[in-house]
């Protein structure tokens, strides 16, 4: 396998803030990515989208839409703070 020496260095340093050897660190890695890919199945039919909205609507959240307005409000005012500071 050939990598970068770049890569493998912040991949060896990942793997050590893991307590993993290297080449466990990329077993699991290549793992994780194996599992996200078998997860995600497109909907086959209009029944498979109305099943994921039921399945999304059935998790547990906040009773009500959040005020977006709000949220922006607080996102500009954030920037402007922060805008301010350097």
């Amino acid at each position: 396998m050939i990598i970068p020496d770049e890569d493998r260095d912040r991949f060896v340093h990942q793997a050590r803030k893991e307590g993993l050897t290297f080449s466990a660190w990329l077993r699991a890695a290549a793992h994780e990515r194996l599992e996200d890919r078998q997860r995600s199945n497109p909907f086959e039919s209009p029944a498979d989208v109305e099943e994921f909205f039921r399945a999304c609507d059935a998790l547990e959240g906040p009773e009500r839409e959040p005020d977006w307005e709000e949220h922006l409000r607080t996102i500009d005012e954030s920037r402007g703070r922060m805008a301010a500071n350097s």
